[in-house]
């Protein structure tokens, strides 16, 4: 059974915004931190942004800090991603992402993946 599932990927302009949304079933994450990994056509996956079991720490890759906004709720075991002023290096397939550990999360430590949406900014 799929654990994380994404959601709102779309195809938007440049300066649009868009929202993404990570729904975490199965089995909680309330634990763990989270966060969402991107990955351009024919690039590798990168870290985006990551939020830690609390939602107090946040950690932002630096071509999104300032634009982009992560947040969770784990009472409703949900993630989002809030994307505003966004550009064509954004576009990817946006991955969902928990970790092992409580505060951070790179790709060594992620144990459950979504299976991605798509997000394309065209100019």
């Amino acid at each position: 059974q799929r654990q994380l599932v994404e959601s709102g990927g779309s195809m938007v302009r440049v300066g649009d915004s868009l929202r993404l949304s990570c729904k975490v079933s199965g089995r909680t994450f309330s634990n763990n931190a989270l966060g969402w990994f991107r990955q351009p056509a024919g690039k590798e996956r990168e870290f985006v942004a990551s939020v830690g079991w609390k939602g107090s720490i946040k950690r932002y890759a630096d071509s999104v800090k300032g634009r982009f906004t992560i947040s969770r709720d784990n009472a409703k075991n949900t993630m989002s991603l809030q994307m505003d002023s966004l550009g064509p290096d954004d576009t990817g397939v946006y991955y969902c992402a928990a970790s092992r550990h409580a505060a951070a999360i790179s790709a060594d430590t992620v144990t459950s993946w979504g299976l991605g949406t798509q997000v394309t900014v065209s100019s």
